[in-house]
């Protein structure tokens, strides 16, 4: 799998220069925004790790996750997201994060759209949620393949904006 190189390098560039960190709590994408981070270029100075919980009990456990909650909605929600960020950024103990959770494959449960929902965290705040739809006849590969890229567009610009404050 490649991902876009110029975007691996900004985000790269940008954590380094900011000496910043991040985690991952992803769902959905099983893995691919780990996978993406291990890619970018002194990967070790600023990625501290990821985790991908699949399931309701996973996100309950690992990232505290209110079940009754989460049981209403399959997991997948802003309020979920949000809560996977700020909790996989507090697990790791880094400035960012990034968490995405929703549906590869058009299900009962998504009313058979592809959707998800990814939430930034930065020091310790939700700094963006969004929703993002695919046309349901995409496949579930590249469902998870779009959402890390647009996703991963999405943090650049996010880091750009603290990187111009930070700047003034």
């Amino acid at each position: 799998m490649e991902f876009q190189e110029n975007l691996l390098n900004y985000i790269s560039e940008a954590l380094i220069t900011t000496n910043e960190t991040i985690s991952i709590a992803e769902s959905v994408t099983s893995g691919l925004f780990q996978l993406a981070f291990s890619q970018m270029p002194n990967a070790g100075m600023f990625y501290k790790g990821g985790i991908t919980a699949y399931n309701l009990a996973q996100k309950v456990k690992l990232l505290n996750v209110d079940y009754d909650e989460a049981s209403l909605c399959d997991c997948v929600s802003e309020k979920i997201a949000e809560t996977m960020a700020i909790n996989v950024a507090k697990m790791f103990e880094t400035d960012w994060s990034i968490a995405v959770t929703g549906y590869a494959n058009p299900i009962r449960n998504s009313t058979f759209k592809l959707y998800s929902y990814y939430s930034f965290s930065y020091k310790g705040e939700i700094i963006l949620t969004k929703k993002l739809e695919l046309h349901p006849k995409t496949q579930a590969l590249e469902a998870q393949q779009y959402y890390t890229e647009f996703i991963l567009g999405c943090f650049k610009s996010e880091i750009t904006k603290v990187l111009i404050l930070n700047n003034h």
